[in-house]
């Protein structure tokens, strides 16, 4: 049992979850994520790690509802716990100094990029952040980033705060050489960002989490095709070559069971107005 020492709402259904676990703790790296499991009836839900307190033996990752498992996760409370936490798992960033790179994230995914844009700020490297949100309120980790990048970007879907959408990219990566991007995000995000940098020939790098079962490349779910290649999320990422990856194919996949997620809410909120 994995117990909550800390709960943050950090926007709406945005939950920042601080768990004891502290023989994940010592192996964590930057881009690696847990497979977390409520209860034993409980489905196994992957979530990139967004730090980790070695001092504390804690690890930290946010969590957005957006269907049963994580809408049950959103409602435990500080000193509550869950049954499993499986990790480190995936293969860590390349964290090294490249010199100016580019680090773009979008909602959720926000956390675990400052993560890894701490690391690279730690090596040397000039670090560019950008983070985007579908409106202002739902924008979090902004002033964690601004502590690690050398300037910062906001961008959100609808111009409620900073740019709106991120076509602006393009006139940044016009005026700046960059030596790598990282994009964390939406799939759409990330498929952006990687028509952006092509042209440039900017290495991109994208963070993959689709859908996973045991997380250690035995039941194939989470394949995803890069260049002429079919890979697992779990054991060859989940860092991919942006430029390299069948969005189209991820996309398609990640709708597979959309049915049966908006079924599965349904009867937890029903049967939690029942009781």
């Amino acid at each position: 049992m994995y117990a909550i020492v800390r709960k943050r709402e950090l926007a709406p259904h945005t939950n920042l979850f601080e768990f004891s676990a502290k023989e994940i703790t010592v192996k964590t790296k930057p881009g690696q994520f847990v497979i977390l499991r409520i209860d034993e009836d409980g489905e196994r839900v992957p979530l990139t790690i967004a730090g980790a307190n070695v001092e504390k033996g804690t690890i930290t990752v946010v969590c957005h509802e957006v269907g049963k498992s994580t809408k049950q996760l959103g409602r435990l409370k500080e000193g509550d716990f869950v049954q499993d936490l499986l990790g480190p798992l995936g293969k860590p960033a390349e964290i090294r100094k490249f010199g100016t790179v580019l680090c773009v994230g979008g909602g959720v995914m926000v956390a675990p990029l400052h993560f890894q844009a701490e690391a690279f700020h730690e090596a040397g490297n000039t670090v560019i952040g950008v983070i985007g949100a579908r409106t202002e309120s739902h924008l979090i980790y902004e002033d964690e980033m601004r502590k690690v990048c050398n300037e910062l970007h906001v961008a959100t879907d609808d111009g409620s705060r900073g740019y709106k959408r991120m076509d602006f990219l393009k006139g940044l990566l016009k005026a700046k050489k960059v030596d790598r991007a990282i994009v964390m995000g939406p799939v759409v995000t990330m498929k952006t960002v990687s028509e952006f940098t092509r042209p440039y020939g900017i290495p991109t790098v994208v963070n993959l989490i689709p859908i996973m079962v045991d997380g250690m490349g035995m039941c194939g779910a989470c394949r995803v095709t890069v260049g002429d290649r079919m890979m697992f999320a779990c054991v060859d990422g989940p860092d991919f070559d942006g430029h390299q990856v069948d969005f189209e194919e991820l996309m398609a996949r990640l709708k597979m069971f959309t049915p049966q997620e908006k079924l599965a809410f349904v009867f937890q909120e029903e049967g939690g107005r029942s009781q």
